[in-house]
């Protein structure tokens, strides 16, 4: 069962933020691609954090409110990104999610963003492992 891996069921295309765009953006890029929350990259695709609709809000209120320009990304991204690799496997992912906040995984080779993990994406491996499980039993 361990041979269910991260490579399997994670996002190959996440949508990625670089680290000089500017919060409303970033903002505007997860609204259109309705999601909650993405990796933040540098020129080389290494992940140097991770931001979410609730790192921007304050930030993007304050803008709207005030009408200032957006700042970096950068200065409201969590910058400790707990990442996976593609051969990690499921389980253990899915153990993680289970005992800690984080609800999507950057997933990284050779320092690189190669994809993401989310729970929907974890529970769909769960179903697909449950599934082959029922059908061994009956």
């Amino acid at each position: 069962m361990s041979s269910i891996l991260v490579r399997d069921f994670m996002d190959p295309n996440p949508h990625a933020i670089h680290h000089t765009t500017p919060i409303r953006t970033a903002v505007e890029a997860m609204v259109a691609a309705k999601i909650i929350g993405a990796p933040i990259i540098d020129d080389a695709s290494h992940v140097v954090g991770f931001v979410s609709e609730q790192d921007c809000i304050k930030e993007l209120l304050n803008d709207t409110f005030f009408c200032e320009d957006s700042m970096p990304v950068s200065s409201v991204m969590k910058r400790q990104v707990q990442t996976v690799s593609p051969d990690t496997s499921i389980f253990e992912v899915a153990e993680k999610m289970v005992s800690a906040p984080p609800k999507n995984y950057p997933v990284v080779q050779s320092g690189r963003l190669v994809g993401l993990i989310s729970r929907s994406r974890v529970l769909e491996a769960l179903l697909v492992t449950s599934e082959d499980c029922y059908l061994h039993h009956t």
